[in-house]
């Protein structure tokens, strides 16, 4: 398994309706309409959750990044996993629960990056780039993509945020050693 790399931006979501027709235009793909239920966990490193998506495999996804408003590097491995009600049991147990996020996403791709349009329950509208990087990608060419979307999107430095949903939730944010590499 090798550590797998993006450059993500969010942000609050001031108008989904104009949003999702400037992802239209840009995407190479028709949109894919996701329910997902990410359950995070208290995790001593990073960020652990268990993202459950109807009809779907679930996932079992582990990332580290800083918390800043600007484009960041997020590592993270992915595992799919067949029992996700058995897993979610027993890492509750080990683990506990740090919170629960509950969202539907649309999902659009404009080259190698994610446009997300999330309405998440009890926080509102975000919109989310991922560009994510192959093993001789840089890290510049992800942040070259997030600052072209951001443009597209006319995003304002107030409108970016430095964390994850869970944070916005009131969860307290996980530790956030980055490994030297």
């Amino acid at each position: 398994m090798h550590d797998r790399r993006n450059v993500e931006i969010k942000a609050r979501l001031r108008n989904l309706a104009a949003a999702r027709k400037i992802a239209a235009r840009l995407a190479t793909e028709p949109p894919v309409q996701l329910h997902q239920l990410d359950t995070y966990f208290v995790c001593s490193h990073g960020r652990l959750k268990l993202r459950e998506t109807r009809g779907e495999i679930a996932q079992l996804i582990w990332y580290n990044r800083d918390n800043q408003h600007n484009a960041k590097t997020s590592h993270y491995q992915l595992l799919d996993i067949e029992n996700a009600e058995a897993l979610k049991i027993e890492l509750t147990a080990a683990l506990g629960v740090r919170c629960v996020v509950d969202k539907h996403r649309e999902l659009f791709l404009w080259k190698k990056v994610r446009i997300h349009l999330d309405t998440v329950i009890d926080l509102g509208t975000f919109l989310e780039f991922e560009a994510v990087l192959g093993r001789n990608d840089s890290e510049e060419v992800g942040r070259c993509q997030v600052e072209h979307l951001s443009a597209q999107f006319n995003l304002e430095p107030h409108d970016l945020l430095p964390g994850s949903y869970a944070e916005l939730l009131g969860a307290e944010p996980p530790n956030l050693d980055i490994p030297a590499d």
